[in-house]
């Protein structure tokens, strides 16, 4: 019996309660104190204050830098607080991660805007495609929309630190 070659593509899944942030740190620190030269880009949730629960920012990994991923829209406003100038800034960060040779991809989450079509959907589809991994996280209620990204043929995995390092050993692993 054969099977399908799985991609070399992985996303932790997560139900509305999992805090899947620290998770991929963990991995990440994990995998780069072992020499996995990475890049890409992971979130952080910032706990400024109670009345702001959205606030996040990104970091790169490659540089360390950190910046907004929110933006400020009043205390009204029930608009998406996305910035799409933080967007373009993390796809910038991912394309060089990919253009100077990193063996590992971090993309902090396939969420609405890569299950819609957009956010960083075509920098995972660029890493794939040209032989990086990629490592994310998927929220249960995108799960659809993955399988259908990936065919299928990506690693689905727990919300744990462990999961995502064995992963990574079993696909550096020499054939």
């Amino acid at each position: 019996m054969t099977s399908e070659p799985r991609l070399p593509i992985a996303a932790i899944v997560y139900r509305p309660a999992d805090h899947i942030e620290p998770v991929l740190e963990e991995a990440a620190q994990r995998l780069a104190e072992r020499g996995v030269r990475l890049g890409g880009i992971l979130q952080h949730d910032l706990p400024t204050c109670v009345e702001d629960p959205c606030g996040m920012e990104l970091e790169d990994l490659a540089s360390g830098e950190r910046f907004p991923l929110s933006q400020e829209l009043g205390s009204g406003s029930e608009a998406c607080r996305l910035d799409p100038d933080a967007l373009a800034h993390a796809a910038v960060a991912v394309r060089h991660a990919l253009e100077s040779g990193v063996e590992l991809v971090f993309v902090n989450k396939f969420g609405a805007q890569e299950a819609s079509g957009s956010g960083l959907r075509n920098e995972m589809a660029q890493a794939v495609t040209s032989g990086t991994p990629v490592v994310t996280a998927v929220g249960e209620r995108f799960l659809d929309a993955w399988r259908e990204f990936t065919g299928d043929a990506g690693t689905l995995l727990e919300p744990r630190a462990e999961d995502i390092v064995a992963w990574w050993d079993e696909l550096s692993r020499p054939a």
